[in-house]
């Protein structure tokens, strides 16, 4: 199943399924080009994951880390599908496509064998960075947690519609950037929910960007992003510069 939130024409906020036929809410059917969509959930923090690919790791000329490197995004960074993000003038911004794991219920401390019990669904994310801040701080605030720096959507795909190998693509403005597939990750799912709620209590809607394959690249002024997870579907933005 695809869930998506979305403001309807008159202005309210709504939950419905995405087929083919188009958005169902109620007795009601939605042009998805009738309504303007938002992020599939509403998260009271974003945990993201640092170097969770290998050939990431290298192309940044990093080194694999033993457990999860952790690092925190603020609801401020989130925005949806078909939003246009604005991006700090002036610095180097990047985009790195990734798979986002939603929670589904609040948790702490979860065995790895249950981690997926606690999973709502799947979503497309994009960690948008400036490196030139990144670099200069530890804590990344500058770098990773700016205004819009973590569209999600389109939808919240559940577990079963999304492969445990799934693809993750990125294009900008049609060319492909990253392609390459959660098979390649480090540390899977459970063990990113694991090593998450051993420090932080999860609450629902709160989401796990799990890392970005290799091929990240600049974005620039006008260029228009679509990140792609095999099941859940492409989540589409523009870029702005400041």
């Amino acid at each position: 199943m695809h869930r998506v939130r979305f403001r309807d024409p008159g202005g309210a906020v709504r939950t419905g399924e995405w087929d083919d036929d188009g958005i169902h809410f109620g007795a009601k059917t939605y042009d998805p080009e009738e309504v303007d969509f938002l992020a599939p959930c509403e998260p009271t923090k974003l945990v993201c994951v640092g170097r969770n690919y290998a050939e990431h790791a290298e192309e940044m000329d990093n080194d694999i880390p033993d457990r999860p490197m952790l690092f925190l995004k603020g609801p401020n960074a989130v925005a949806g599908h078909g939003d246009v993000v604005e991006i700090p003038a002036g610095k180097q911004v990047e985009h790195e496509a990734e798979l986002a794991v939603v929670i589904g219920e609040q948790c702490r401390d979860v065995d790895p064998d249950e981690a997926m019990g606690v999973v709502a669904g799947y979503t497309c994310a994009n960690d948008i960075t400036n490196r030139n801040d990144q670099r200069r701080e530890q804590n990344w605030v500058r770098g990773k947690a700016f205004d819009g720096a973590a569209p999600l959507g389109p939808v919240l795909a559940t577990p079963d519609e999304v492969p445990e190998d799934a693809r993750v693509q990125l294009r900008v403005n049609g060319e492909t950037r990253q392609d390459s597939s959660f098979e390649h990750v480090v540390f899977s799912v459970p063990e990113l929910i694991a090593e998450s709620t051993s420090y932080l209590t999860l609450e629902p809607g709160d989401a796990i960007l799990t890392g970005t394959p290799e091929g990240v690249g600049p974005l620039e002024d006008g260029d228009r992003v679509e990140v792609e997870v095999e099941g859940v579907g492409v989540l589409e933005h523009e870029v702005r510069a400041e």
